[in-house]
């Protein structure tokens, strides 16, 4: 497994202490965001990847929608939702994500998906 922080963007605080006790047992350093705001507050830059419910508040607004989007374009994006029809996928598709998973989530499959894009990461850095 690889290290680095992993930004876990859900609105449901349960959801997101558990997702956030998943990645740390990884050996990870887990970064806790209700909403879309506090992820681009605390993600500057930054390196890793964000597990990014799609229900997650001020996602659909569009003065955030393009802060996300570029965002998206340099930190990887793991896609979450508790639906899985047409429109969330394509949702997940314009943020360019990595990965889609349905909820609940399959916390051995999250973590082999959070190691695949990190170590993509690093070698898009080389």
């Amino acid at each position: 497994m690889t290290t680095g922080v992993v930004y876990v963007v859900d609105g449901d605080e349960s959801v997101r202490a558990g997702l956030g006790r998943l990645v740390e047992s990884a050996g990870l350093q887990p970064r806790l965001c209700g909403c879309v705001a506090d992820l681009l507050q605390q993600a500057h830059g930054g390196k890793g990847c964000a597990l990014l419910d799609l229900s997650s508040a001020g996602l659909r607004e569009p003065s955030l929608w393009s802060q996300v989007l570029a965002l998206a374009a340099t930190l990887p994006v793991i896609a979450l939702s508790a639906r899985d029809d047409s429109r969330t996928r394509r949702t997940a598709r314009k943020l360019g994500a990595q990965a889609f998973f349905r909820k609940p989530v399959d916390g051995a499959a999250l973590l082999d998906s959070i190691d695949w894009v990190m170590r993509a990461e690093r070698q898009d850095l080389t």
